[in-house]
């Protein structure tokens, strides 16, 4: 499976309601220290809940509307905002390990 299409599937699995780190999405997708990567994958990709993906330490890194757009779904799912932070110990996806 090509980089991009793994990654674009693990952020198909990060539940409504919950958030995952760019970093958690390139390790959980078997590139760690891809984080960067896993952007890009998000701006090629279509369909995937890409507000649910936030920056290190569950901060809103999208600049403007994209910013305020991220930040209006993700509370329309519950999820609690304070500042540009989402509190990943309440809100944050564990991926399940591979087999």
């Amino acid at each position: 499976m090509q980089m991009f299409a793994a990654m674009l599937e693990e952020v198909r699995r990060i539940p409504k309601g919950k958030v995952a780190t760019y970093g958690d999405v390139a390790t959980s997708s078997g590139y760690p220290g891809c984080a960067r990567q896993v952007v890009w994958a998000l701006r090629a990709g279509k369909g995937v809940p890409w507000h649910r993906v936030l920056g290190a330490k569950g901060h809103i890194r999208l600049p403007g509307e994209a910013g305020l757009e991220q930040m209006l779904l993700l509370r329309m799912e519950g999820v609690e905002i304070r500042g540009k932070r989402v509190e990943l110990a309440r809100f944050g996806h564990n991926f399940p390990l591979s087999p």
